[in-house]
């Protein structure tokens, strides 16, 4: 697989999930054990160009249900750097990414290399495809190809607020992947993949494990360091998400109302500097109701959008690209350039989207874990009056995020109740999280920092973007993370990072 094929898999799903991989065969490891014994790996080299050297790569093998003895085994595909320091060397870092559909399988190669030398001389570097994430044993929900739109999967209102063509689709895309998606989506879910964790700690012999998760990482982190307390060493929660056990997910998606108001003003601002090739106004003031008069505009009069999905430039098109944006400054010019084009009555090019299999993959790896997760409203009611409230208190995001995805219509109900995240294990948490974030608000780290209590620390980063650590954030937020992965030195105490 060449560089460029996995920059395009990793650009286009912000809206799915957050970035996916590009190695493709790991080498397979021995056979099933026996249920309670430890699984062993068979390290190899691993296939696609662009990888660090060190990479090795290979297969564990999981149950598919762990309640189930006789289930049957399914692969999870892992990747690992060796410390550059043996004598240093304390454990592994286990890299967890976002999602659901990430993958952190090349991360050491990736991100990993952005840490500093003491930490990789301190730990192993690990990555893995999740379950039901290729090249771990995948699902596919088989959907139509208008379905695997962003602002599809996203579910906008109408532009006059209905909810009736989201229910549709809701029961359309829930049918498919109840039809195609087999035995396995109906075991993707968090407190699954922390079963899967541990699984890869055992069979890594290590008798703790550190880790590094990220954005719905965190998440995954928490549940881990709830459901094996003891087996957790030194945990950056990078991105924070809000753990609520009777929303969980849907909490999420509701998050992105205050995190556009949060961070929307940091844009504006930029759109407004004198001397910015991308100015869009006078002042920052007129930013706002600049993009709300356009997404009206297109809402009535969408624009032809030749090679795009859907086929339109039309007014939740221009929300999606702008929830998009904010996920980090860098890509403000996108949303800034296609205002621009859109007030001239023309659109950009289209942009490029993955190989549709990569989507179906990831897009059913989400659903299965989301809507598997919690179980959702499926009283239409419920979601009128959710989005009929947000689009009056949240104009810019139009009602998207108190909406019904497909989880909405999902068959299965959850096999679990949710993990409650509490403040019973170990002091060994760090939470980092961005003041402006649009994907994961300051408040639900707030809310992931009282649930843990005394085991957490929060260092609130007063920065824009997703992602703060090694990515978004500032040089205090950075050096307190890589201190406490390096030595375990913590901050006594909440600490904010100008």
């Amino acid at each position: 697989m060449t560089q460029r094929t996995r920059t395009i898999r990793n650009a286009a799903l912000v809206g799915v999930s957050t970035a996916l991989l590009g190695i493709t065969a790991p080498v397979t490891a021995s056979a099933a054990p026996e249920r309670g014994s430890s699984e062993s790996l068979a390290w190899g080299a691993c296939e696609g160009a662009g990888l660090d050297p060190r990479q090795q790569c290979a297969t564990l093998r999981v149950p598919m249900d762990h309640a189930d003895p006789d289930s049957p085994r399914i692969d999870i595909a892992v990747s690992r750097i060796p410390s550059e320091k043996p004598a240093a060397r304390r454990g592994v870092l286990l890299l967890i990414a976002g999602g659901p559909g990430g993958s952190s399988l090349n991360d050491p190669s990736g991100k990993g290399q952005k840490l500093p030398q003491d930490v990789r001389d301190t730990y192993d570097l690990v990555g893995f495809a999740p379950r039901g994430l290729a090249p771990s044993t995948s699902v596919d929900c088989g959907l139509d190809h208008g379905d695997l739109a962003t602002s599809r999967l996203r579910p906008w209102p109408a532009p006059d607020g209905s909810v009736d063509e989201n229910m549709a689709t809701a029961r359309r895309m829930a049918e498919a992947c109840a039809r195609n998606g087999g035995e396995l989506i109906r075991h993707l879910s968090t407190a699954n993949e922390a079963r899967d964790i541990d699984r890869l700690r055992a069979a890594l012999g290590e008798r703790r494990i550190s880790a590094w998760g990220t954005s719905y990482g965190t998440y995954v982190g928490a549940v881990y360091a709830q459901k094996f307390p003891h087996r957790t060493d030194r945990f950056v929660l990078d991105s924070v998400d809000d753990p609520d056990p009777a929303r969980v997910n849907r909490a999420w998606l509701a998050a992105h109302e205050q995190g556009v108001e949060d961070t929307f003003p940091h844009f504006a601002a930029w759109a407004s500097e004198p001397g910015n090739p991308d100015r869009l106004a006078r002042t920052a003031a007129e930013v706002r109701p600049m993009f709300l008069r356009l997404a009206a505009r297109l809402d009535r009069e969408p624009l032809p959008w030749p090679g795009a999905n859907p086929a339109e430039l039309n007014g939740n098109v221009l929300r999606q690209t702008m929830l998009d944006s904010l996920y980090s400054p860098g890509r403000y010019p996108t949303l800034a350039r296609l205002m621009r084009a859109a007030q001239e009555g023309t659109v950009p090019p289209a942009p490029q989207a993955p190989p549709e299999a990569v989507l179906q993959n990831v897009t059913a790896v989400g659903a299965g874990t989301l809507c598997n997760d919690v179980a959702w409203p499926t009283s239409r009611a419920v979601y009128e009056k959710g989005v009929a409230e947000s689009r009056a208190k949240y104009p810019l995001t139009a009602g998207m995020p108190r909406n019904a995805m497909l989880c909405a219509a999902w068959p299965y109900p959850p096999r679990e109740a949710p993990v409650r995240i509490t403040d019973e294990g170990p002091s060994n948490v760090l939470l980092v999280s961005n003041e402006r974030d649009v994907a994961t608000p300051l408040a639900g780290a707030l809310r992931m920092r009282e649930a843990l209590g005394r085991r957490a620390v929060l260092v609130t980063v007063d920065s824009t973007g997703h992602n703060p650590y090694l990515a978004n954030g500032n040089a205090c937020g950075d050096r307190t993370a890589s201190r406490f992965l390096a030595t375990g030195q913590r901050p006594g105490a909440d600490v904010r990072c100008d």
